[in-house]
């Protein structure tokens, strides 16, 4: 029986934003610096070699000057030993020369290995080993009377080799030691202006989650981006306070508003139990059932309102805006038969009404048609009538419900369509929590609608329209 042990491996941390920066910085400041020495040691080894390559050719013409022809035209370097060391005297170097004829053989100095040479050319430089040492030759060809001589001459090197190693130090390392310099000093700045950014994260890090205060700036704003990142939470963070502000104050205002209603359901029951006639009872019982189907619509009410509160989008759908008139009038006629209220519709009874079709969701529609109709029903006066109309150009469809009630201002209107807020007649009643008019509202704008309340433009009452996007109808067969 064997067991399995698995071994979570832990993600590697990311490196921080100073580092990441400096390594953007540091890479391209490597490489220049290597290029830059490659480029340099480049040049200095061609400078150098042209120097040293001067000095042996010119002791080549030293040698092929001292060649002289007898008056027989015999060729000979008209050179005694001291004058040919005094010539070629070099203290920390090897020279050796050997002057051949045009067949090969030897006329003068060491017997130099003969190299191949380009005969195109009046002068080549090679470099071999001789003697075991890496050498430097240059080879010249000269005419003297009527014989073609090549005078050979070869120079140790290493002059030349510490002349540059010496350069790439005394180059180099100057120039490593300002890279150092320079990547320290750029980790120093990278990490001042980064500071302010690690101030704000510590800020952050510390605070509780009830603290939404603004955060102030605990360090000079180096930069404009990270400056503009505090602005940036401190206004998200001033969103979420109004936003918990408004949960905390929706919250008190639905504690309040059930609490009535349930306050009041509990004292007609009390009142009614204290009693022991039955007609008494009876008509306890009436307002009871009353005040529970009044506390069941707000319960309603602050559901869809929370429903609206929390949509971001509304799946749009195409409807039949007079199937739904005629539905929400039928919802609501035995409410409207009971309260002696002549409910109806009007601009449904012709064809071009049933082929009507807007982009809405049928149960967010339903709802708001609900919400203006009750609303119409309680504050307004003995006739209520939904109506359909579509417009000239075909483009959106009106659904309004009007009433001839008392109606109110512009000003109201405005003021009635925010949360919590009642008309007029509302408040003389003391009926309804003012969300009905503001989830209408909310509503609307989800499905990309128009809301507007406005007194009748004839007579008194309210005309409370939903415009919405007509849908054209595509013919038979049509894509």
């Amino acid at each position: 029986m064997s067991t399995a042990t698995t071994t979570t491996t832990r993600p590697s941390p990311l490196p921080s934003l100073r580092m990441r920066v400096l390594r953007h910085v540091r890479s391209p400041l490597v490489w220049t610096w290597l290029l830059g020495t490659v480029f340099m040691m480049a040049l200095a080894n061609h400078f150098t070699q042209s120097a040293f390559d001067r000095a042996l050719l010119d002791d080549a013409y030293a040698i092929a000057s001292h060649l002289r022809a007898d008056d027989e035209g015999e060729v000979a370097l008209q050179l005694t030993d001291s004058e040919l060391k005094a010539a070629l005297f070099d203290q920390a170097e090897y020279v050796y020369y050997a002057v051949y004829r045009n067949d090969g053989s030897q006329l003068a100095g060491e017997p130099l290995p003969l190299l191949p040479w380009d005969e195109s050319e009046p002068v080549s430089y090679r470099e071999t080993l001789y003697n075991g040492q890496l050498v430097r030759a240059v080879a010249l060809r000269s005419a003297v009377g009527e014989q073609q001589l090549s005078i050979v001459m070869m120079h140790t090197t290493r002059v030349r080799d510490s002349l540059i190693q010496h350069l790439f130090l005394y180059a180099a390392i100057p120039q490593l030691t300002l890279l150092v310099l320079l990547l320290w000093w750029l980790h120093h700045r990278i990490g001042q202006d980064m500071a302010p950014l690690a101030a704000l994260q510590r800020s952050l890090s510390r605070r509780d989650a009830q603290d939404l205060a603004p955060i102030p700036p605990s360090a000079p704003a180096t930069t404009r981006e990270i400056e503009q990142l505090r602005q940036t939470t401190n206004a998200l963070l001033a969103r979420i306070a109004d936003n918990v502000e408004a949960q905390r104050e929706f919250a008190g205002n639905v504690a309040h508003e059930v609490r009535t209603p349930l306050a009041g359901i509990k004292a007609l029951a009390d009142y009614g139990l204290g009693h022991a006639d039955p007609a008494v009872q009876q008509q306890q019982l009436q307002r009871i059932s009353d005040s529970v189907a009044r506390a069941s619509h707000l319960v309603d009410q602050l559901l869809l309102l929370a429903l609206s509160d929390e949509a971001s989008a509304v799946q749009l759908a195409p409807v039949a805006a007079a199937e739904q008139v005629q539905q929400a009038v039928l919802r609501h006629w035995d409410a409207a038969s009971r309260a002696r209220i002549d409910l109806g519709a009007e601009g449904l009874d012709t064809a071009e009404a049933e082929q009507l079709r807007i982009a809405a969701d049928a149960n967010l529609l339903a709802a708001m048609l609900d919400n203006l109709i009750l609303n119409a029903l309680r504050y307004g006066g003995q006739s209520v009538t939904v109506a359909l109309q579509a417009a000239g150009d075909g483009c959106s469809v009106e659904l309004a419900v009007i009433d001839d009630g008392p109606g109110m201002s512009e000003e109201q209107c405005q003021a009635a369509m925010q949360r919590w807020q009642q008309g007029p007649s509302g408040q003389s009643l003391g009926q309804g929590a003012g969300l009905g008019l503001a989830i209408v509202a909310k509503l609307a704008h989800l499905q990309q609608a128009r809301f507007q309340l406005a007194p009748r433009s004839e007579g008194s009452g309210l005309r409370a329209s939903l415009v919405f996007s007509a849908v054209q109808n595509r013919a038979p067969g049509e894509p």
